[in-house]
């Protein structure tokens, strides 16, 4: 276990600490401690510090427990799976792309506290504070290799939202291809990675990014987006207990994707779609017209002056047109 997970552990009760219990308990030194804890509170850890009583951490943090998520998982899953949770990594879906493949479970997890490296489609930055979100990545073997993998960014979004409402979310809406929407604004992104072929299948992976306590201060978004704290107050998110509900519910949506294809979920995700019958635009080759919903393969349908055109998820993007 890493120096700053375990003092996260002990801080974990909510009581004030020493910074010499602190370095006896983690058998370093006082500087040591004091650094690890600097370290967090950059990252964006809420710990306070009073004069002769030491430190603790502010009553808004919510940690990620590892026995907290394993014991949240149905049972079923949880006997599949390989689990990993991390304080600090660069990227989870960058991690279970490296790691080897257990022969005991045909799923593996990681999830992160904060990441370092997190990244979005087409590249993007995805900005990954400590003790605010979900970052989790799913990796699983699906059988139908690459060319039966359309609609497979859909399912995990529509695995998503149901995760979300299981926990007490309503009113949120699907964007093609790979975003949870409230209103106008992300609540929750995916994004989707191959690692290979396998035998008789393909390996994928999919990372799934949800705002949950998101502090409005934070800069480097690059559009509208809110967090389960704003939209659901009422609801008391709990990390640890969101982050189960993912990974059951996207466990079960990718293996009914891979027994049925996309075909099976595609009038439940139109029953989503925060675009369809609204003004779109694509990017970046730009060009609009109004949504019209998915084929049966995953591709969104947009109905221009010309007649319907059909893009799929690789190489265009949807906005609204405002």
């Amino acid at each position: 276990m890493s120096t700053e997970k375990a003092l996260l552990e002990l801080l974990s009760d909510g009581e004030w600490h020493s910074g010499t219990a602190l370095a006896d308990s983690l058998n370093v030194s006082r500087t040591a401690v004091w650094k690890q804890l600097n370290r967090l509170m950059a990252a964006g850890v809420e710990v306070e510090r009073v004069r002769g009583r030491g430190y603790r951490l502010g009553e808004s943090v919510d940690l990620l427990s590892e026995p907290a998520i394993v014991a949240a998982l149905p049972e079923p899953i949880r006997d599949r799976l390989d689990l990993h949770v991390f304080g600090d990594i660069g990227s989870t879906n960058q991690f279970l792309m490296e790691v080897p493949t257990p022969s005991t479970a045909d799923i593996q997890a990681a999830i992160a506290d904060r990441q370092t490296a997190g990244r979005g489609r087409r590249g993007r930055v995805w900005q990954s504070p400590a003790g605010c979100n979900i970052y989790l990545s799913l990796a699983m073997n699906l059988r139908s290799g690459f060319e039966g993998l359309g609609g497979l960014s859909l399912v995990a979004g529509l695995g998503v939202i149901r995760a979300l409402e299981s926990e007490g979310l309503s009113g949120a809406g699907l964007k093609w291809p790979n975003d949870v929407l409230w209103g106008h604004q992300k609540l929750a992104g995916i994004l989707i990675e191959l690692s290979g072929e396998i035998e008789g299948g393909v390996r994928v992976i999919v990372g799934v990014g949800v705002n949950v306590h998101q502090p409005p201060e934070n800069v480097g978004i690059d559009q509208p987006w809110t967090c389960l704290d704003a939209v659901a107050p009422d609801v008391g998110w709990r990390r640890s207990a969101l982050a189960a509900r993912l990974t059951g519910t996207l466990a079960d949506h990718l293996s009914a994707f891979d027994r049925e294809g996309f075909w099976a979920f595609r009038e439940a995700w139109q029953s989503m779609d925060a675009f369809r019958g609204r003004p779109v635009r694509t990017e970046p080759a730009s060009f609009e017209g109004v949504g019209a919903g998915v084929t049966s393969s995953g591709s969104y349908r947009i109905e221009t002056a010309d007649g319907i055109r059909e893009v799929t998820a690789g190489e265009l993007s949807l906005r609204p047109l405002t």
